[in-house]
């Protein structure tokens, strides 16, 4: 038996070899994804259909391992062939850029694999999560409070409504669901598809997620929040959560939370603000305003993987709460990795706070990028997004066949580009079929170009309308330009 272990070949054990593999497999990454991937003369994408792309990988797994040649192979095609996010035309989603900081304390994340559970383990990302949640908390105008960092703002956003259910009822986490009450969640139509998921996940059913009437601009009304509370208290349902949203997803519209606080606060319950796509204007002294009493929330989501570019996944729930709610709710005091006897405060045995066990890092990447830059860096970069899409606005109204949704509030520009073809017939009864058509169209063009990557999609009654969203770093006057330019080109002959 000790002979057979001996001969095994392992790159693990083997450091030279592996170590020269990592040397290599670093620099088709640095070309590749960073220097091509960010390179405006590049492709956005390497489009291929699914069997083909299937084949190209060749992802089949085989009881015997490859040669370093090969491997490396495989290196350059994942890169070649995946989307390349931080490239200055990817529009399509709200996670864009890269932050060369960030992606230094991704890297050394990585290299560390640190389970952030105990502070036995995990000594400096401990304080430094600590740390990092204050600076956020500061920011949304707590002296005190808690947080922790999770996977995501979907999960950010199923934490609090966890959290408001336990304190109004925390014997359900002994006793189940079978003890409780039916409860209400209020949200609006246009809020993260997670507050419905959440309520499935966490029980409450989707059945009980109240949706509040939104304005022309896609805001919440207080007042028809209000209404909709006082009628299911009449019917005997328990109010327990209210989700508003600062950015939502497809319009950019912050809820006025000023005002849904008197709600809540006059129904006492627990006000949550879903910010992971607008938190980060809390940087900007211009644009600040936006979350006007954001401070008398409960509880906020943040995710700075998005506007402030701090790379996949660094999403923050933060808490008003200083009765270690979180710990209360969630812990389950595990005696093999809690132990309450250790020669140090268990107090910095912040895992117990957390539904995982394993925990990435993820407030390295952020705190590293904000020690580079500081909070004037962060604002900078908020502001000149905003400056951006002025711009962008301002050209696309010198343009003919460009149709705003409605004048963006962040840095979400919705519109129609309306083709050559379609121009001075929105009365014909079937104008609104063929113009929702035009964005997907545009959309297979772009991408099996490469040349560029947008998304789109219908709202209420409005048929499919395109999407911008304006925040990486990398982008110019010029890409804005470009922008304007391929989607006429793109969809000039429809």
């Amino acid at each position: 038996m000790e002979a057979a272990l001996c001969n095994l070949k392992d790159p693990l054990i083997d450091h030279t070899e592996g170590q020269c593999f990592l040397d290599e497999a670093i620099k088709i990454i640095v070309e590749e994804v960073l220097c091509k991937g960010t390179d405006v003369k590049q492709k956005v994408c390497e489009w291929k259909e699914p069997n083909e792309l299937a084949l190209l990988l060749d992802l089949e797994l085989r009881e015997s391992g490859e040669q370093q040649e090969r491997l490396l192979q495989r290196v350059r095609d994942v890169a070649k062939y995946s989307i390349k996010t931080s490239h200055p035309r990817f529009f399509n989603q709200q996670f864009a850029g890269v932050d060369y900081h960030s992606l230094a304390g991704r890297f050394l994340t990585e290299a560390l694999n640190t389970n952030l559970f105990t502070y036995e383990v995990a000594p400096v990302f401990v304080l430094m999560e600590m740390e990092v949640l204050r600076s956020l908390r500061q920011l949304v105008g707590w002296t005190e409070g808690d947080g922790i960092f999770c996977p995501g703002g979907s999960t950010s956003n199923m934490y609090a409504m966890n959290l408001a259910r336990y304190r109004l009822h925390p014997e359900v986490k002994s006793q189940g669901l079978w003890a409780l009450p039916r409860l209400a969640i209020f949200t609006s139509p246009e809020s993260h598809y997670s507050v419905k998921k959440g309520a499935a996940f966490l029980g409450f059913g989707t059945d009980n997620v109240i949706l509040v009437k939104v304005d022309e601009r896609g805001h919440m009304i207080p007042e028809d929040l209000d209404e909709k509370i006082e009628l299911l208290k009449s019917q005997g349902v328990i109010p327990c959560f209210v989700s508003c949203t600062a950015g939502t997803t497809v319009r950019g519209a912050f809820d006025p939370l000023d005002r849904i606080a008197d709600v809540c606060d006059k129904h006492k319950l627990w006000l949550h603000v879903d910010a992971a796509w607008g938190g980060s204007v809390l940087f900007s002294k211009q644009h600040r305003h936006l979350m006007k009493g954001v401070e008398r929330a409960n509880s906020v989501a943040w995710n700075p993987h998005k506007m402030l570019v701090a790379g996949l996944q660094c999403s923050a729930l933060l808490l008003k709460d200083t009765t270690n709610l979180l710990k209360r709710c969630h812990s389950s005091s595990a005696s093999y990795l809690f132990q309450q006897d250790k020669f140090y405060d268990v107090n910095l045995d912040v895992g117990d706070k957390s539904v995982q066990c394993s925990r990435k890092v993820d407030c390295l990447k952020l705190w590293l990028m904000w020690k580079a830059v500081g909070s004037s860096g962060l604002e900078e970069r908020v502001d000149k997004a905003f400056i951006l899409v002025r711009y962008l606005v301002a050209q696309m109204k010198k343009r003919d066949g460009f149709h705003l949704v409605c004048e963006p509030e962040f840095v979400n520009v919705c519109f129609w580009f309306i083709p050559p073809s379609l121009r001075g017939k929105e009365g014909n009864a079937d104008y609104q079929n063929k113009l929702a058509k035009v964005a997907p169209t545009i959309k297979e063009r772009m991408m099996k170009q490469g040349t560029l990557m947008v998304g789109y999609q219908p709202l209420g009654d409005m048929v499919n309308f395109f999407r911008v969203t304006v925040f990486s770093p990398l982008v110019s006057f010029k890409d804005m330009d470009f922008f304007l330019d391929e989607i006429e080109r793109l969809g000039s002959d429809l």
